[in-house]
């Protein structure tokens, strides 16, 4: 019966074993050959590609001694409002504001430092950049905020003394003068060092007083030369005739 269906099938068979596939199929999946293995780089080629290799360039300022940016929406607490406002209050009183850069000193140098400044009606007041800049921010002394990078100090004193603060500071080479604001005048070191040189308010309205009253004194002399000297001749004249006793005429020219 096998054989007869396989006869009806056609070829005996053969078409059958032509068109039948096994259910498992075996694949042998063999390893690929490595044909690239790992040379090393020619030495002109290394060097090439150090030459060529891109450098970003350098920023200007190191970033740590950018300012911090500053949190929008941040609530400030009572402490810092109640320390900038008291900023705010030693700024409005004072003629004379220097930003010094403060490097670490013993106490004891620093209660000196501070006493010695006093003496002269300056004060020293330590204060963080979190602070100040919002209220410099925000008055006269704007031009100041490039100062406060680090970590600074004021020296303020209600009156122009450039002269003794120069003096004092001569002394601590741990605090440097950065700049200041003197009677509404910002000032770098040279020009406080060129400020404090310069004589007292009084000299120096005596000395205004007598360079605008020389040229009117000189204007008068002018004017008062050819009267005197007219006079004078006048004078010279009739002494001459009384000597003569008036008879003879002068004689001409």
């Amino acid at each position: 019966a096998v054989a007869a269906k396989m006869a009806a099938l056609g070829g005996g068979g053969t078409r059958w074993r032509r068109a039948w596939l096994p259910a498992l199929q075996l694949l042998r999946r063999g390893s690929k050959a490595v044909t690239r293995h790992w040379k090393a780089m020619h030495f002109q080629r290394q060097k090439l590609m150090a030459v060529t290799e891109y450098l970003p360039p350098r920023p200007a300022l190191p970033p740590r001694c950018l300012p911090r940016p500053s949190t929008r929406g941040h609530q400030e607490d009572g402490q810092a409002q109640v320390l900038q406002r008291q900023v705010e209050e030693t700024l409005r009183g004072s003629r004379m504001v220097a930003v010094c850069q403060y490097n670490s000193m013993p106490d004891e140098d620093v209660a000196m430092f501070r006493h010695y400044l006093r003496k002269h009606d300056i004060h020293v007041k330590f204060v963080l950049n979190e602070i100040v800049r919002p209220v410099l921010a925000q008055s006269k002394f704007r031009n100041l905020l490039p100062l406060f990078v680090c970590r600074n100090i004021l020296l303020v004193s209600p009156e122009p003394r450039a002269r003794e603060m120069l003096r004092v500071l001569k002394g601590v080479p741990q605090v440097n003068l950065l700049g200041a604001c003197i009677d509404d005048t910002i000032l770098s070191r040279r020009g406080v060092e060129n400020f404090a040189q310069l004589p007292s308010l009084e000299v120096s309205q005596g000395q205004t007083v007598a360079a605008l009253s020389l040229p009117s004194s000189q204007t008068s002399s002018l004017l008062q030369r050819g009267p005197a000297h007219l006079t004078a001749l006048l004078d010279e004249h009739i002494r001459r005739l009384r000597d003569t006793g008036g008879a003879t005429e002068p004689p001409p020219g």
